[in-house]
């Protein structure tokens, strides 16, 4: 997506960054992403939906030279975070008497991290309008999804609604819109599982507040076009609803094969007892993909032998991930073994506090799992079963 016209006046004019490898340097980017910014042109002023990062400003100036636009009016900043704010200083310095149109929160924020002026800026409140001659702007306040000072745009007359971060995601693609439904389902669940997840409770709110509103178009600003939005707005409303599934999440790491022998007969354990489970083998795992894994899962149960007297740092790491992510699990465990002693299960436990989730207790074994041992992991896999069927019926 680049110059594209969604609609009479209205075009894409943001940038495709095919071969970005990381987003904040951890979260993996195997689509790449785009930074998208969009241009209405209306009859009496013309404003500018977001910029790009600052690494793709040049394409931003050429589309818009390539549309003849010779003056910007207002530059509409949904989010201050710079991959979509990082073109400001640059479109101002060439777009004199521009304003920037943003909410008083994220003004603040700009300033401190654009080192832009006061009078830079025109800020408006919750559902205030702006007019731009024959078509109106509408500002929707939208705190928390993924920033506390992000909004929305609703532009009336053509009933896009322009969403910044929400309903995006991270995939380079030439396609304007999410026609590709099955590709973007996925992309745009990863990024949900990454970025928003955490604030689950949050978002739920801000579906409610534009349930009720008239939209034909969703134009986030990472990834392709939603010209049919209930596609989006039905997976959102699925993921952040307290249901789970029959799955099992499996991170787990193994120095000398101990702690893999017990992840392997878990497995086993629980596929026999018809549960889906998804193992992830930390030290080449893909943390977006156990991030995706998460949002639907019931349980948790997390594997690591004993590195000196605490958890493997990976499995240390996965557990930060987790906690930070809060994912709507129902039940966690832990899993491992150990050689001379020890507190691993003790410390994973203590950083999983964000967790609101039942703990089973884990199966910690003395060197290589042996008779006794296998018991404890079929009652720890009958455990899940009997609260799996309590709780899905």
């Amino acid at each position: 997506m680049t110059l594209r016209e969604l609609k009479p006046g209205v075009h894409t004019v943001g940038a495709i960054d095919w071969d970005r490898p990381l987003f904040d340097e951890i979260i993996p980017l195997p689509d790449g992403t785009t930074y998208n910014s969009y241009v209405i042109k209306a009859s009496e002023k013309t404003a500018l939906i977001d910029t790009v990062d600052p690494s793709k400003t040049h394409e931003l100036i050429a589309n818009l030279n390539a549309l003849g636009i010779s003056h910007i009016d207002y530059i509409i900043a949904n989010h201050a975070e710079q991959d979509h704010s990082g073109s400001l200083p640059k479109i101002l310095s060439l777009y004199p008497g521009a304003k920037i149109v943003t909410n008083p929160k994220c003004k603040d924020f700009l300033k401190e991290l654009l080192l832009l002026a006061d009078e830079d800026f025109i800020t408006v409140e919750d559902r205030q309008t702006l007019s731009l001659g024959d078509r109106t702007l509408e500002f929707i306040y939208a705190p928390w999804v993924h920033w506390p000072e992000t909004m929305f745009t609703y532009l009336r007359e053509d009933k896009i609604l322009f969403t910044c971060d929400f309903l995006g995601s991270h995939l380079a693609t030439s396609d304007t819109y999410a026609d590709n439904e099955a590709k973007v389902y996925e992309s745009a669940k990863r990024y949900y599982a990454e970025i928003m997840m955490p604030f689950r409770t949050i978002i739920t709110k801000n579906l409610e507040k534009i349930r009720d509103l008239d939209y034909t178009i969703a134009a986030p600003s990472h990834g392709p076009v939603y010209r049919n939005p209930k596609f989006i707005i039905n997976a959102y409303n699925e993921w952040t609803s307290d249901k789970v599934k029959n799955e099992v999440v499996i991170p787990f790491v193994s120095m000398h094969g101990s702690t893999r022998i017990m992840v392997d007969y878990l497995m086993k354990a629980l596929m026999k007892r018809n549960i889906t489970v998804k193992p992830f083998n930390l030290p080449h795992a893909d943390i977006g993909q156990i991030a995706m894994a998460l949002v639907d899962a019931a349980t948790l149960v997390l594997a690591s032998p004993t590195f000196l007297v605490g958890p493997h740092p990976a499995a240390a790491y996965a557990a930060t991930v987790v906690n930070a992510l809060r994912p709507k699990l129902k039940f966690v465990s832990l899993m491992g073994s150990y050689g001379w002693g020890g507190k691993m299960p003790e410390q994973l436990t203590a950083i999983l506090t964000n967790i609101k989730a039942e703990i089973i207790p884990p199966v910690i074994v003395h060197g290589q799992p042996r008779g006794n041992d296998f018991t404890l992991i079929d009652t720890l896999a009958e455990s899940i079963q009997k609260k799996h069927q309590a709780l899905l019926g």
